[in-house]
């Protein structure tokens, strides 16, 4: 039998905890070694762990016995075992063995979540789908994370705000005119200018008008089986080889009141360049690349409360309104998914109890 969210929230409820039926960064690479770890994400606590090979995997952090948390239990490859009475369930969900008896019928019975896992470009993605017998959608990353000919650092952090402030914050390129105007990236530019945007194949781009080049002048938002948004800031010569500092960022909710924000900052840079950068940026500019970051945090983490059911927007938010619609039209569209499938699963037990 399928499984769904039980009960269906309202559009903004749903929201709060952010869209489903995608991929979503939840940890660092390095974050996963030999001991379980337990997580919160989209609202979902979670236990991540490695086998013997290294494969990640993924379950619903709950042993199917008594409620304990598997990421306290025990790592034996494929499966985990359970600290409070050693239950074992394997990475499909599939319960293993139960030590402590001879027979159980949960022995051999798919009792709890499973995620599907993807490791890649130093971050574990897990798909968090509607519908488990559906398979998941390709995940695709843009080219400074795809392509050999660029080089990134994958920066993270846990900011205590809802995930859709922190996209609404790199949705609004004019706010790096005066939150870091004093920044050694985005201290040149107008401080006025009018907004456009444009559509792409996987989303569109917000940009400023006659302003490319000079500040963070431009963002932009796909979704290629996640959701990531990526803008340019041009860096001066003495920061390095590479040309314009990229970043590609992913904002992953923890629950509706907290998120992981994960930055890979990107420059095309190869061969010996590569490395001189790479140096460069370990030793001197990933401190002031935090300064900024901090910077965002500081703003959002004390913005007024239900800051956006007070909101008196302009010209400049034309970007983020756009992608709160497009979020809006998709949670919509997941909510009757989740009505349908709750139903189909109604029927299916009816069927059963009569037999």
């Amino acid at each position: 039998m399928n499984a769904a969210v039980s009960a269906t929230p309202s559009v903004e409820e749903y929201l709060d905890l952010g869209l489903r039926d995608q991929w979503h960064p939840v940890l660092a690479s390095w974050e996963v070694a030999a001991n379980p770890v337990g997580i919160t994400r989209l609202g979902e606590n979670i236990v991540v762990w490695r086998d013997d090979q290294g494969q990640v995997h993924a379950l619903e952090d709950r042993c199917p016995h008594r409620g304990a948390r598997l990421s306290l239990g025990w790592n034996l490859g494929n499966r985990v075992a359970c600290w409070y009475h050693g239950v074992e369930v394997r990475h499909d969900g599939v319960v293993e063995d139960v030590p402590a008896v001879h027979e159980c019928p949960m022995k051999g019975t798919k009792c709890i979540k499973s995620y599907p896992v993807i490791e890649a470009h130093g971050a574990i993605f897990l798909w968090f789908g509607i519908d488990p017998n559906e398979e998941p959608k390709a995940l695709d990353f843009p080219e400074q994370l795809a392509s050999e000919e660029w080089s990134a650092f994958l920066c993270q952090a846990d900011w205590k705000v809802n995930h859709q402030y922190a996209i609404d914050n790199v949705m609004d390129p004019m706010h790096g005119s005066y939150l870091h105007c004093t920044s050694h990236s985005m201290a040149e530019g107008d401080r006025t200018a009018e907004m456009k945007h444009r559509s792409t194949e996987h989303g569109f781009v917000f940009e400023k008008e006659g302003q490319i080049g000079v500040n963070f002048d431009w963002v932009e938002y796909a979704n290629t089986g996640a959701s990531w948004l990526r803008l340019s800031i041009p860096y001066r010569k003495d920061f390095g080889p590479g040309g314009e500092f990229w970043i590609v960022g992913y904002a992953t909710p923890i629950d509706a009141k907290n998120t992981r924000v994960f930055f890979w900052r990107c420059r095309k840079v190869s061969g010996w360049q590569r490395n001189v950068w790479r140096f460069l940026y370990r030793n001197h500019l990933e401190k002031l690349h935090w300064d900024v970051l901090e910077q965002d945090r500081i703003i959002l983490e004390n913005l007024a409360p239900n800051a956006r059911q007070q909101e008196f927007l302009y010209q400049h938010d034309v970007g983020l309104s756009r992608l709160r619609r497009l979020m809006k039209k998709e949670a919509e569209k997941q909510l009757k998914k989740i009505a349908a499938l709750n139903t189909s699963n109604r029927i299916e037990m009816q069927e059963e109890a009569h037999g």
